[in-house]
């Protein structure tokens, strides 16, 4: 994730809260929420950011020269990935996904659950080539190569992170402040031998890309389902008024908010409950009604299923 302003769906306030040492701290701002980006700078022309942002989207190529390599990991959330010829794909939790600044075709990214939390190192391959040949005089890793393997064609490299990618950023997630920037160097060396070892034709992931109008259409779909908490829409209902096929409709959803569509209806209504508990004096069986609810034991299960305590206990433990 790269870390500067400019033209996005919500203009974005970008500010330098904080340079400590070796570490920039970017804070994020716009009408869908807050973020933050800590950037540290590993080697020359190799950056490390540890994004934790709570907002639907943010200024995304905004810094970097297009000669760039970004590797991005996902650890909670979702991330949104729209490609040169128009299709989009999603990142998911343990996700890695590997392209370049000049096959990013939108200038912000896209997070559709609101939060994402996860580690990009963005590396500028003219500044990094002549770099790593010193640091590593006995091992071999090409850059350029390496661009060109995983991202040859406009591609964009994505892998479910088998237990070796999993073992370089679960430790990334922990490192003591004490040694962590000899730590971050060991651990982009390690990354990139392992990128440069692997073969893609095995490890990359082979996984549905959408239409921009599937995505549209499943994104007003759940535009529509939270906005009317209180009526209930059959998917046929749903499928027929998007003009969208039940099975493109239902594994599109899945994809984007990564669970389907009844879960996803299912969960907000519950946590728009919970903050009515919290907020307002209304009883459980109004607030019930509410989020579409004339059966308060049906309503009373549901919200324990989702957040593991009755509804009046919830209150009174708040």
């Amino acid at each position: 994730m790269q870390s500067n302003q400019g033209k996005a769906r919500y203009p974005t306030a970008v500010k330098i809260s904080e340079q400590p040492a070796g570490c920039t701290i970017y804070e994020l701002k716009n009408a869908s929420g807050t973020g933050r980006i800590t950037s540290y700078q590993v080697f020359p022309g190799i950056w490390l950011n540890y994004n934790d942002l709570h907002m639907d989207t943010c200024p995304e190529n905004l810094i970097w020269d297009q000669n760039t390599l970004e590797i991005n990991h996902c650890r909670e959330g979702r991330f949104e990935c729209e490609f040169l010829n128009g299709l989009y794909t999603y990142l998911s939790e343990g996700d890695l996904a590997v392209n370049t600044a000049v096959n990013n075709r939108v200038a912000h990214a896209v997070f559709p659950l609101e939060h994402y939390h996860g580690v990009s190192i963005i590396i500028d391959l003219e500044q990094a080539a002549s770099m790593i040949s010193t640091v590593l005089q006995d091992i071999s890793i090409d850059l350029y190569a390496l661009r060109d393997k995983l991202c040859g064609g406009g591609r964009c490299f994505i892998v479910r992170a088998k237990d070796s990618i999993e073992h370089i950023f679960s430790e990334l997630y922990t490192i003591p402040d004490a040694v962590k920037y000899g730590f971050f160097k060991l651990k982009v060396l390690e990354l990139l031998l392992f990128l440069s070892a692997v073969d893609t034709a095995e490890q990359a992931e082979k996984r549905p890309y959408f239409a921009r109008s599937q995505v549209n259409k499943v994104k007003a779909i759940k535009e529509l389902v939270t906005q009317h908490l209180e009526q209930h829409f059959t998917l046929r209902e749903l499928s027929r008024r998007f003009d969208i096929s039940l099975t493109a409709m239902n594994v599109c959803f899945k994809a984007v908010y990564g669970v389907s569509i009844y879960a996803y209806i299912r969960t907000y209504r519950m946590q728009v409950a919970a903050a009515m508990l919290m907020q307002t004096q209304d009883s459980v069986t109004v607030i019930a009604g509410r989020v579409g609810y004339d059966n308060i034991s049906k309503f009373a299960s549901a919200f324990k299923s989702v957040l593991q305590v009755t509804p009046s206990a919830y209150r009174k433990s708040r």
